[in-house]
């Protein structure tokens, strides 16, 4: 089916009030969009959808076999930033060849469950990763997902901290349960926040509740499910949560051979390029110091104002301005020491 079939088919059931039909329609429609590798418009959709079933009070439809009550799933869903699958492959993601080795071990564990089982040799599904900024810990947890080709659960951390005694760890239990059942990915940003060490009074015992909660959690997680956390004060954590992570993983900047690596990566999805080798050279070397999201931001903002100004001078080139984008990382760093 085109488009325009979708379109079609979509409109009918909408006018015929066939809400079954409307939603097996769209849903064929996001993967003829993940397909066609329009990945954002996807996501739009499923973003609508999940509006409207919030406002509803219907069954609704999950995939192609399951129902839950709107009920229990509205509290899901309002606990996490989005559900979604990942179309992310490992040959998407540059980093330390230590990190990358580590992370494919995962994925054959994981990939590999009945094997173990039957060997009596537990799964390895809960993960640690850790470092600086904008070096790839969330893009590794898509990854995962993409190569496990499991949904994933992105935790929203403003949702489920509560100022409400006790209602924090109901929160984080409710998804919890939700991901087992699904034999699901649960993705937790800024996990710092989430298990801090275990040595303040001022909250009445919370915070331990908290953490006592989660150490439970991981306790009883399925081998089908992981759990990924990230966060950039590893420190912070307490040291028993730290020692239910079957894998720790220390994520860094870039070096030379890195940022060159992602410069190549990035530019091959486009249809621009670097005039010379010792342009690339320059570039590499003055973003020394920078982050993976740092650099391949810039590069990508150095495109789009390559492009603009092609087009303001009527002139058709397929070489990125690197005076542009020499100046933008400047900017980059300068906004970094802030």
């Amino acid at each position: 089916m085109g488009q325009i079939d979708y379109i079609k088919d979509i409109a009918k059931y909408g006018l015929e009030n066939d809400r079954e039909s409307l939603l097996k329609s769209l849903n064929e429609f996001i993967d003829y969009y993940k397909e066609s590798k329009k990945v954002n418009m996807a996501l739009q959709l499923q973003s609508l959808i999940k509006e409207a079933n919030r406002n509803s009070g219907f069954l609704t439809k999950i995939g192609s076999d399951h129902y839950f009550n709107q009920q229990a799933e509205r509290e899901v869903n309002d606990l996490v930033i989005d559900k979604l699958k990942s179309e992310y492959r490992l040959e998407n993601i540059v980093i330390d060849d230590d990190v990358k080795s580590e992370l494919i071990h995962f994925l054959k564990e994981n990939s590999s469950i009945e094997l173990l089982q039957r060997h009596e040799l537990p799964v390895s599904n809960k993960l640690l990763l850790h470092g600086p900024s904008g070096c790839g810990k969330t893009l590794a947890s898509y990854v995962i997902a993409g190569e496990l080709n499991k949904p994933m659960y992105v935790v929203n951390l403003g949702a489920i901290v509560s100022s409400k005694l006790g209602e924090t760890s109901k929160n984080l239990t409710k998804v919890f349960k939700k991901a087992a059942q699904e034999d699901s990915i649960i993705f937790i940003d800024e996990f710092d926040s989430l298990g801090k060490i275990r040595d303040y009074n001022q909250d009445h015992g919370e915070m331990k509740r908290v953490v006592n909660t989660i150490l439970q959690l991981f306790d009883y997680l399925p081998q089908s499910s992981i759990v990924i956390a990230a966060t950039n004060q590893e420190n912070m954590i307490d040291d028993a949560l730290i020692r239910r992570f079957d894998v720790n993983l220390k994520f860094s900047l870039p070096n030379k051979t890195q940022i060159e690596e992602l410069i190549q990566l990035t530019l091959e999805k486009s249809s621009f390029k670097l005039s010379s080798k010792a342009a690339l050279n320059r570039i590499v070397k003055q973003c020394d110091g920078l982050s993976y999201y740092s650099v391949q931001k810039t590069l990508i903002n150095a495109i789009k104002r390559t492009l603009f100004k092609q087009l303001e001078d009527k002139k058709v080139g397929q070489n990125v301005d690197v005076i542009v984008w020499a100046e933008l990382i400047e900017l980059e760093k300068k906004a970094l020491k802030k």
